[in-house]
């Protein structure tokens, strides 16, 4: 991908040397978004440019590199969910070391780092440390999912609120009360966003049926926004036999509600106008649909 000739990448460039000496360094901590490079923001975009030194996950887009300077030093850092990975603690060690060396650090995460992103350990080590941080949202790959779908997270007549909620716990912590979540999505009327909940599919369909109807709505998207982006509609009875049919694979986000009756992916399905993508089973319509 060619970056296009945006006066703020000059500009941006231009002041790294004076930034960085005036300032003593500083860490940027900056969502990538989904996946697609034109989803990120134009803050991002500046922040990027004017990074001497770039800390990057595992699920960035390459092509975001783009727009990093020639002379910027890029450290690939892994972090992709149930993969091996550089330490978390070593990362922020290395944020810290490079910006009191007088480096602008950009700390660059998939999706908003606000939301599963680890977002509040790095800012407190950061600035315990006594150097300047700063945060660059970006859009998260759960609000995606829906979008790729033509839903809504939330809609007057399905869904009051939503969930952001994680499949996948820290080591020695406690798994979410999916049937306490249930319970709660049922009686208020919320979507639910599950980031990181493949591997973990059989607990939480478990615990969902406990307090939502089997026939409830869910979605899987995987790789959203990308090429290799894949949308599959099922039930919530048949979540992990969906993912094991399908062989869903992460990054992947489910989605569960009501709230995807509103999807205008299935509402042309329904209305047999949607020729362009693969349905693997029709009955009932919440069952087994891959839809591309």
């Amino acid at each position: 991908m060619t970056p296009p000739n945006l006066p703020l990448l000059n500009s941006a460039r231009e002041s790294i040397d004076c930034a960085a000496a005036a300032n003593g360094g500083e860490c940027v901590l900056v969502g990538a978004g989904p996946g697609d490079p034109e989803l990120l923001t134009l803050k991002a975009v500046k922040a990027i440019a004017r990074a001497t030194v770039l800390l990057v996950d595992d699920l960035v887009n390459q092509a975001v590199l783009d727009y990093a300077s020639p002379t910027a030093r890029i450290v690939h850092v892994g972090k992709r969910g149930g993969c091996k990975s550089t330490p978390q603690a070593f990362i922020e060690r290395l944020m810290i070391q490079e910006a009191q060396a007088g480096e602008v650090v950009v700390r660059l995460k998939g999706g908003d780092p606000a939301i599963f992103g680890r977002l509040g350990e790095e800012l407190e080590h950061v600035h315990a440390a006594g150097v300047r941080v700063s945060v660059v949202n970006g859009i998260s790959s759960g609000v995606m999912a829906a979008t790729a779908l033509a839903c809504p997270l939330t809609h007057r007549d399905h869904a009051h609120g939503v969930l952001l909620l994680t499949g996948h716990a820290a080591p020695g912590q406690q798994e979410l009360d999916w049937a306490q979540i249930a319970q709660l999505a049922h009686a208020q009327r919320l979507t639910l966003v599950i980031y990181m909940g493949v591997k973990g599919a059989a607990g939480i369909q478990a615990g969902l049926l406990q307090g939502l109807p089997q026939h409830t709505p869910v979605a899987l998207v995987q790789s959203a926004t990308l090429p290799t982006q894949r949308r599959i509609m099922t039930d919530l009875s048949g979540l992990v036999e969906t993912i094991a049919a399908e062989q869903v694979q992460s990054p992947a986000i489910i989605l569960v509600g009501d709230v995807l009756k509103a999807s205008l992916v299935l509402q042309q399905y329904g209305d047999g106008h949607d020729t362009t993508h693969h349905y693997r089973s029709a009955e009932p319509i919440w069952r087994n649909q891959a839809i591309g």
